[in-house]
Formats: C-alpha cells, sequence, structure tokens
C-alpha cells in the first residue's frame, strides 16, 4: 500500500482520495451515507470526514444531510468526481499491472479477484471455512 500511495498515478488527488471516489462510484446513484462510507475505507473516521470534507471544496463530492437522520450526512461523487475518478482509474490499473501483470497468469489474477471480494465482503468468516485447503 505504501509504494501504491507513493507511486500513485495521479497529481489531482491521492490513494485515499481516489479509494473513497472509487467506493461512491460502486454505489447505487453514487452516494452512501457517511458512516457507511467508513467500513469501506481504511482510515479513521476523522480521517474520512476530513477528507471528505476537501473534495467537497473541490466540487467532486456533495455532502447532503440525511433526510431520514438529520445528524448523518449522505455523500454523493458528482458528475466532475466521476470523471475525475475514471480518468486516474485508466492511469492506475496501468500501475498496477506493471507491479503484478506479468507476475500473475490470467488465471491467478483472476483467483485473486474473487479472494479480495471474499475479503470485501462483510459477512461472518465461517462462510468460506470449507473452502479453505487443509495443510
Amino acid at each position: 500500500m505504501r509504494s501504491l500511495a507513493a507511486n500513485f498515478p495521479s497529481k489531482e488527488i491521492s490513494l485515499n482520495e481516489y479509494d473513497v471516489m472509487f467506493n461512491l462510484s460502486r454505489q447505487p446513484d453514487r452516494r452512501i451515507r457517511l458512516r457507511d462510507l467508513n467500513q469501506h475505507v481504511l482510515l479513521t473516521q476523522p480521517s474520512v470526514s476530513r477528507l471528505v470534507d476537501r473534495l467537497v471544496s473541490r466540487g467532486y463530492l456533495h455532502k447532503h444531510i440525511d433526510p431520514a437522520d438529520g445528524r448523518g450526512a449522505i455523500i454523493e461523487l458528482t458528475d466532475a468526481g466521476l470523471a475525475l475518478f475514471r480518468r486516474v482509474a485508466v492511469a492506475h490499473m496501468g500501475s498496477i499491472t506493471e507491479r503484478i501483470g506479468e507476475s500473475l497468469t490470467q488465471a491467478e489474477l483472476v483467483q485473486l479477484a474473487v479472494l479480495c471480494d471474499k475479503l470485501r465482503i462483510d459477512c461472518p468468516s465461517e462462510r468460506y471455512e470449507d473452502s479453505i485447503p487443509e495443510a
């Protein structure tokens, strides 16, 4: 992660800002409650709040009061934010491909994607115990 952050291919946004935009791009209507966003990123809640405020001030996100709970906030990726995210994603994928693309076969890359998805899903670990090979 340090290497990816240090060599992140964008001067416009950081890897952490990209991560927030990536997660928003995957949500219905590109919106999510701030407290739910916190569960998707590897940052503390105060850090996510400051990062979101920076992206709002630059026009990449909108921050709305949650109509269901006035104490909460809903974060939305703007059209400008989505366009920037897509532009940076192409360069970012290129840098990842340079790092691991030739080290792994196509089958291994597919397996890596499946494993990463399993780790990302919020479910009990027992669900995957049966699929782990015994030593």
